[in-house]
């Protein structure tokens, strides 16, 4: 013990009230705001860094089978001493529990409802009839809001907001180990209220709330998420369903089918845009959803700090880089549209200068004018759209997610393509639409940059591929299945290719790489990236008070799939967490600071989702170790990073 006297655990929360703390299983952990001065020993908060994790092994092959934490967590003082806390996960639940729904009962997690908010049932299996829930939990806001109302609640309430992309199998399905229901049920979204320990900084599920997605004509496939700074959860509807071929698309009837009953009811229109969640003081929510941002492959998309700039990657093959700015703070229902031109010297060398962007104005609208046209527009009333040459010189050759299209706008409908046709609208426009899977979008608010991910940088982007036009200024020379991190420097007075200002501060001007993944042979596990680097990143989310890049894998190459932190400052890349064998890591947020509390939350999905050539040298030793461990592989967890309870120091040693 030092010199100095031990503070205790009231007398040392009193002095660091204003300083955010991560939350330990059953005491806390300290991590000072920049800063901050420790009573203790008047040294200063300097830093934060993470010790990384080996990747887990066959040599412990349960490790490998769930959440696997061996990180620790340094806090560095300008003394240069350091406290060591010891990180670990602790999930809300594992989907398919029945958990509390504040009313005195249960309700069944990740479980699915129709437009009547009657459960779906899994028919599939004579005998085995269920409600349908969810294998793949993934965006997720955790967030307080003033005068909270739900009852039961010891310390103080926070709420989280978890929606549920898709199911992975029915009964059935897991019995053939077929993927067979991806797309096909209309996603869920919940609130959670949470019950934060105001000496330990845990969380506890009090009550979970299914919120009534009906006004919104149900969800489509919510992939990833993000808190707006207003302090509402910003949903996702990925891989809109294409609405010029629908008719060839059958598990969009099965979708219509099980949300409203009928497999020709569902509008494709009315999917692939932006939801937001608004918590009601009960632990209830509220959603409304805006149609102006674009019908594109919406995934985590980010606002800046303007409250009125909208950042938006493109989880797509030929797809774009996507920018809204709101007309108004805090409201996305009007705004204009626009789309990146990516101009010379795009690359995936991180040494290299990296790429100019500009912008193109694809239009500017409301919400409501849009949702008119998607009520009463059908596709062939605003273009036209072949996949065989008509051999007609009025048509325009497209790709759309990397399939060839031949294109003819309808006169007048400019808007309505803009803003429904928005991927085919804005190659007829001439923007870079050669970008493959961009996902999730973060922002680092001090330095001014914006960091999307590439989950793969191949098809549309490589030299000579089908689905690549040299046009789009994104041109590499060979594919990198695992994908990489870019960063965007932002600034204002910019002008949109037509000259028109843009209002916004917050506008990418320059794109270049950050991380790189790297394609191997399999290595002795089955691996085809290098372990030790990011593969195929998907959700981003950066932490100002630690300056640290939170990466979660979507990886077909890395046998686990891992959370990385980045430190922008020291540049160091540190493996915190692995996710089960064959489950992708999802719903990442980082919550700097509620109520003195510093959080970081992480789900999975579809654990034990087997990949031949990738898995087939820990498949058989693993998947009995899955199945029991999350319910016969149709359990996922929610939950969050916390540390191990044995680390229990509140002053320095």
């Amino acid at each position: 013990m030092s010199a100095h006297t031990s503070l205790s655990r009231r007398q040392t929360l009193k002095f660091l009230a204003s300083a955010p703390l991560l939350p330990l299983g059953a005491s806390s952990a300290l991590l000072a705001a920049c800063g901050v001065t420790k009573q203790s020993t008047s040294a200063e908060y300097v830093s934060t860094s993470f010790t990384a994790m080996a990747a887990p092994t066959l040599a412990d092959a349960a490790a490998m089978a769930t959440t696997s934490v061996g990180s620790t967590l340094n806090v560095h003082y300008a003394d240069r001493s350091t406290q060591h806390y010891k990180l670990a996960y602790q999930p809300f639940f594992i989907t398919g529990a029945q958990v509390p729904d504040g009313k005195g009962g249960t309700i069944l997690s990740g479980g699915y409802f129709d437009i009547h908010n009657k459960p779906i049932i899994d028919k599939s299996v004579a005998g085995k009839e269920r409600q349908f829930f969810s294998d793949s939990p993934d965006g997720t806001s955790l967030l307080s809001i003033p005068n909270p109302t739900v009852t039961g609640i010891k310390g103080k309430a926070v709420f989280a907001v978890v929606q549920f992309e898709y199911l992975t199998r029915d009964q059935l399905g897991a019995a053939t180990d077929k993927n067979n229901a991806y797309g096909t049920l209309p996603s869920p979204i919940a609130v959670l209220t949470l019950d934060q320990d105001q000496q330990t900084g845990k969380l506890s599920l009090v009550k979970y709330h299914n919120v009534d997605t009906s006004t919104a004509h149900g969800l489509w496939i919510t992939c990833g998420s993000s808190l707006s700074p207003w302090n509402t959860h910003l949903s996702s509807e990925e891989y809109e369903p294409d609405a010029q071929f629908i008719s060839e698309n059958n598990f969009f009837k099965k979708y219509s089918k099980n949300l409203f009953g009928d497999e020709s009811k569902a509008n494709p229109y009315h999917y692939g845009h932006l939801p937001e969640v608004t918590i009601n003081p009960d632990g209830s929510g509220t959603i409304k959803k805006h149609y102006c941002l674009g019908r594109i492959s919406h995934e985590l998309i980010q606002v800046m700090p303007d409250n009125r700039t909208v950042l938006m990657g493109d989880d797509y093959t030929n797809g774009g880089f996507f920018m809204f700015v709101a007309d108004r703070e805090k409201d996305l229902s009007a705004g204009t549209l626009y789309v990146a031109k990516v101009g010379a010297g795009f690359s995936v060398d991180i040494s290299a200068l990296g790429a100019t962007l500009s912008w193109i104005k694809l239009g500017h609208a409301t919400s409501a004018e849009i949702e008119k046209l998607a009520d009463t527009l059908k596709p062939g009333d605003i273009m036209t759209s072949v996949k065989t040459d008509p051999l007609d010189t009025s048509y325009t050759k497209i790709f759309a997610d990397g399939i060839a299209n031949w294109i003819k706008l309808k006169p007048g409908m400019e808007k309505a393509a803009a803003f429904l046709e928005t991927h085919r609208y804005a190659n007829l426009v001439g923007a870079s639409m050669g970008f493959t899977k961009m996902e999730g979008t973060t922002v680092n608010i001090k330095d001014k940059i914006a960091y999307s991910a590439l989950q793969n940088i191949q098809n549309s982007m490589v030299k000579n591929d089908p689905a690549w036009r040299a046009s789009t200024g994104i041109t590499i020379n060979k594919a990198i299945v695992a994908g990489g991190v870019f960063a965007h420097n932002l600034d204002g007075d910019q002008k949109d290719t037509s000259d028109g200002a843009i209002k916004s501060e917050w506008v990418p001007i320059k794109t270049k790489a950050l991380l790189i993944g790297e394609d191997i042979p399999a290595d002795a596990l089955g691996n085809l990236a290098n372990p030790e680097k990011i593969a195929n990143p998907d959700n981003l989310k950066f932490s100002e008070k630690m300056r640290t890049l939170f990466i979660g894998e979507d990886s077909s190459t890395h046998v686990n799939n891992f959370l990385w932190a980045y430190n922008v400052d020291t540049k160091k890349l540190s493996r915190i967490m692995a996710m089960p064998a064959g489950a992708e890591a999802t719903g990442l947020h980082v919550a700097d600071e509620i109520n003195g509390w510093t959080y970081i939350t992480s789900n999975f999905q579809h654990a034990g989702d087997w990949s031949g050539k990738l898995h087939g040298k820990v498949k058989d030793t693993l998947d009995p170790l899955i199945k029991a461990n999350y319910n016969d592989r149709f359990g996922a967890a929610v939950g969050y990073l916390t540390a191990e309870a044995t680390q229990f120091t509140l002053s320095k040693k």
